[in-house]
This record gives C-alpha cells, sequence and structure tokens, in this order.
C-alpha cells in the first residue's frame, strides 16, 4: 500500500486537530437558537403573563447575537473551524443556555432538554474527545440546575409542585437521552468519515491505473511514429551496403546497424497491437499467469511462495481459466500476497482450483492468523488485523490497503472469504471465489477500466 495513501488519517496531529464544522453551519445555529430563545420568552412574559427576570433572560439572549456579529465581522462564513475553537463556541452554547434555564426554573423548565443540542452536533463534527469535555461540562451544568435555579415561571398561586423523584428521573433522561444521541451522532459520523476518505484512496488507486492504461496509446502512438524513421535507417543502410566493396570494413558495421534498426521495429510492432489483437499481454492470460504476475514482486529469499493450481472433482472441463489481463485484478491479488508474505514465517501457499462451475484461489500463510475479535471486521477500511513479522514488531497491516484490495476484487466479481487455518496448523487463509463465467467474461474483467473511463467522461 502506497503511504502517501495511508497517512490520510492515520496521523494523530491531524486527527487532534480535525474539525468539519464551519462557521458559517454554528452562526446559522445559533441565529435560529436565538430568534427560538427570543420567541420563547417574549410569549411567556408578555402572552402568558408569567414573572420571570425578562432584562436578564433579554441580555443573556444580546450576548449570543453579540458573538454572531462579532465572528461575521472578523472571519469569513466559509472558515472552517479548528477543533479547539469550535468546541469553545459550543461551550458558550452550553453556559447561555444553562443560564437562561438558571433564570426560569431550572430542570423544571421543558426546553432543559435543548442542551443536548450542542453536544449532538459536537458529537457529528469534532473529535471523540472534545465531546467528552463537553459532555461533562453539560452534565455538570444540569445537575446544578438540579439543586440551584429561579422558580419556574408560572400564574400567581398556581405554581406547580414536582416530587424530588420525577425531577431526578427527568435529569436521568436527560443524560440517558445526551449520551445516547451523542455516542449515535459520533458512530454515523465516525463511520461516514472513514469510508468517505477509504473511497478516496480508492479511487487515487484506481486513476494510477487509468494513467497506466493511457501510457499503453502513448507507447503505441510512439511505436507508430517512430516506425517510419527505422524503415529510412534501414533502407538506406541496404543502399550504402550496394555501393561499398565487399572487402570493405564499414560492410560489418553497416549490417549491424540495419539488424539493430529492423529489431527495433520488431519491438515497436509488438507495441502497436491493440488488447483486441493477439498479443497474450492482454488477451488469452491464463490463471497461472494471473497469479504469477501478481505474485512476481513479492517474490524474496526469507518467504517462500508455494503454487498449487489444479481443477477440482467437479470440473468437467478441465482445461484452465483464462480471460484479459485485468490491472484491478492483479492490484487486488498482489496486494493479498504482499500482506501474507509480510506476516508469514516461512510459506505462502497460493492454491487455485476451478470446477463446479467456479474458479477459486486461497492464499495461505503460516503467520499468526487474523485475531478473532477482529475476523469479522476485516475488509472494512482502517481495520487494522495482526502484527508483521518483518522488521519492527510494531508494525500492523491490512487496513485501509485490504479495503482497497477487497474493493478491486469484488468489481471483477470476487466473494472473499477471511479465516484462519484449522488446528494444528496456524496462519490466514483469504479465499476469492468467481464464477467461472464470470471470471473469464471480458465485460467484467474491464469492470476498472471502464469504471475509471466512466469517471472522466
Amino acid at each position: 500500500m502506497p503511504k502517501h495513501l495511508e497517512f490520510v488519517s492515520n496521523d494523530p496531529a491531524l486527527l487532534a486537530n480535525e474539525s468539519r464544522l464551519r462557521l458559517q453551519t454554528i452562526v446559522r445555529l445559533r441565529w435560529f437558537a436565538i430568534l427560538g430563545q427570543l420567541f420563547t420568552v417574549s410569549t411567556v412574559y408578555f402572552g402568558l403573563r408569567f414573572d420571570l427576570p425578562i432584562g436578564f433572560c433579554l441580555l443573556t439572549i444580546a450576548a449570543s447575537a453579540w458573538l454572531n456579529i462579532f465572528l461575521g465581522v472578523n472571519y469569513t462564513l466559509r472558515h472552517r473551524l479548528s477543533a479547539r475553537f469550535a468546541s469553545f463556541l459550543l461551550a458558550y452554547d452550553i453556559m447561555q443556555l444553562a443560564i437562561l434555564l438558571f433564570l426560569t426554573g431550572g430542570i423544571n423548565n421543558p426546553f432543559t432538554l435543548l442542551i443536548i443540542a450542542p453536544i449532538t452536533v459536537s458529537a457529528a463534527t469534532l473529535p471523540g474527545r472534545n465531546t467528552i469535555i463537553l459532555g461533562a461540562t453539560a452534565l455538570a451544568l444540569t445537575s446544578f440546575l438540579f439543586f440551584f435555579h429561579l422558580p419556574l415561571p408560572w400564574s400567581e398561586g398556581e405554581n406547580p409542585l414536582f416530587s424530588n423523584v420525577y425531577l431526578f428521573g427527568f435529569l436521568v433522561a436527560i443524560i440517558a437521552c445526551k449520551t445516547f444521541l451523542a455516542v449515535y451522532a459520533w458512530r454515523l459520523s465516525h463511520e461516514a468519515r472513514k469510508m468517505s476518505a477509504a473511497l478516496t484512496a480508492t479511487e487515487l488507486v484506481l486513476a494510477r491505473e487509468q494513467q497506466l492504461h493511457a501510457l499503453d496509446g502513448l507507447a503505441a502512438a510512439a511505436a507508430h511514429e517512430l516506425g517510419t524513421p527505422l524503415g529510412t535507417i534501414v533502407l538506406v543502410a541496404k543502399e550504402l551496403g550496394k555501393t561499398l566493396p565487399g572487402d570493405s570494413s564499414l560492410s560489418e558495421d553497416l549490417d549491424l546497424m540495419r539488424s539493430q534498426a529492423e529489431r527495433c521495429r520488431d519491438i515497436l510492432k509488438k507495441l502497436t497491437h491493440q488488447p483486441s489483437g493477439q498479443d497474450p499481454m492482454h488477451l488469452h492470460v491464463t490463471l497461472s499467469q494471473i497469479i504469477n504476475e501478481a505474485a512476481g514482486p513479492h517474490r524474496n529469499n526469507e518467504i517462500r511462495i508455494t503454487y498449487q493450481l489444479a481443477p477440482n472433482e467437479y470440473a468437467v472441463n478441465r482445461s484452465e481459466p483464462h480471460g484479459e489481463r485485468n490491472p484491478g485484478l492483479i492490484y487486488g491479488l498482489g496486494n493479498l500476497i504482499e500482506n501474507a508474505v509480510s506476516f508469514a514465517h516461512n510459506e505462502v501457499i497460493i492454491r487455485a482450483n476451478w470446477g463446479g462451475g467456479k474458479v477459486v484461489i486461497e492464499i495461505i500463510d503460516d503467520g499468526h492468523g487474523f485475531s478473532p475479535d477482529v475476523i469479522d471486521h476485516i475488509g472494512e477500511p482502517y481495520v487494522t488485523t495482526r502484527s508483521s513479522n518483518r522488521g519492527n514488531s510494531t508494525q500492523t497491516g491490512l487496513g485501509l490497503g485490504l479495503f482497497i484490495a477487497k474493493t478491486l476484487l469484488e468489481r471483477t466479481g470476487a466473494v472473499l472469504e477471511f479465516d484462519n487455518r484449522s488446528l494444528p496448523h496456524h496462519g490466514a487463509v483469504i479465499k476469492m471465489t468467481w464464477p467461472r463465467g464470470l471470471f473469464e467474461a471480458k465485460p467484467v474483467l474491464n469492470a476498472i477500466s471502464s469504471a475509471s473511463e466512466s469517471k472522466d467522461c
């Protein structure tokens, strides 16, 4: 997996300052809260004629309005807030609402539930540490309002009395609702951010493969352009050879120049073949050739790679499956082989069989295997499953790289299964299964290229 893709979401410094909250969002939410607070206080005081400290309430609301004006003057509305600054603004909203609740009955006030709103916003846009701090602040202020507050505004002589048991239950309900919504919003946001970053990295890999395909076209164009001057060189060399005497020392050099020019022309002719032609690198690539090309870069002297390819007992057509060379398939398979080599102690077995209308490839290593607590989540972005046996013992793998490999292979029609070897053996097993007709179908094996081309249009 390229390093420049892995650091996207693994840098602690970036994660600590990560915020998806724009100033425009928080200012608009606060204006909405200000209008709601102003309407509610005015209705209670002037409409219902309940007695409340209207001056202090309006002063508290005005403070929020002035803060919004200050932010609008000093920052552009598209300014993306840092996690610390966003936390400060949300903490102010919690405190401002707590002051209003203190002036209007404390926890007896049904609008106490609104204190959940800033926590939910934080959970969806800020790192978990900031949300925990804001949640603790809101919890402390809510508990304070349980004991200390001004009387609930009501008609004179009709003040309701709530038992302490009821009020305590209301407090517990607020805390439970606050915790549930915060955790739920954080979880959804966290998964969305991971998936978005992982899909972005996948698109980078696909774009890279598309660029490699584009190089084939450039090579063919260059071969076409170079064919004419090389033909001229061959022709001139022949004519010069006719004018030289038979015993000339230059005859041998001219023959060499002509033979090398002919060789260049033969090489360029191969480059001009289109994938629809008869070049075996593009058409009728066998299953063993696909596996060899994927495993080739990962062979080393420390880990032995063993191949086991044969039809199974259900095979009616015992001929080896073949299809067009697919960069996405080879990249995904190579990524899994690379991981197996990294985690193996001595050997990696690549076992392939076909029959019963299916093509199956298994990658088996003799390492520690997959951890039982994460085996059900393998293939999700940024899931790290086990430590590598190479180099630094703290090095981990099978995170974003496996997600990309799994995505590429599934686009070719494969179904992936992850498991550990049965005792007494140890190690991991990754099994990929294709319907044979789908494996050999040209449209499916070109799915990666067509998908990339459609995005470029």
